[in-house]
């Protein structure tokens, strides 16, 4: 991988877990005091440790942050929040962010196992505990599509 396709492929990833840590702690405030916004808070506390995560690698890599990109995720979030709250029903809402939140996750995981296929090549990328870093990713899917599965059954069903 060049240079110029990291810095491009990691501002991208880095750009969406923006997005995902916004996500994550509006649904942990709308549902604050409730089990999933408990669940949203510490997801969010481990989606933003993994964003700080990949920024230092940004720093070490020495490839430069997109700042349009960091920009159009925060927009992308307030259009997404809009979209959440407007759906008609604030479960569909709920079910829709998290969906698009399962999504990021599987992102991160390609991210992660791409990471895993060049780190010989980048000494940067080896001292990333990658291992630790995909297995709590791969927790983190597996609790957001739990949660987006039980809300399917109350949301899709008629009735």
């Amino acid at each position: 991988m060049s240079r110029a396709a990291l810095r491009i492929y990691l501002n991208d990833h880095l750009a969406g877990a923006t997005l995902g840590c916004d996500h994550a702690r509006q649904l942990e405030k709308r549902y604050e005091g409730h089990p999933l916004g408990a669940s949203m808070a510490r997801t969010a506390d481990e989606i933003v440790e993994d964003r700080d995560t990949l920024q230092a690698l940004v720093e070490r890599l020495d490839v430069g942050r997109n700042p349009a990109k960091e920009a159009g995720a925060w927009v992308a979030e307030k259009v997404g929040r809009a979209k959440f709250s407007v759906a008609g029903e604030d479960e569909l809402g709920t079910f829709q962010a998290l969906e698009t939140m399962a999504l990021g996750v599987a992102g991160k995981l390609a991210l992660l196992h791409a990471l895993e296929a060049v780190e010989d090549a980048w000494p940067e990328v080896a001292t990333l505990d990658l291992a630790g870093l995909i297995g709590r990713a791969e927790q983190q899917r597996a609790a957001l599509e739990a949660e987006r599965v039980r809300l399917a059954a109350r949301v899709l069903v008629p009735g």
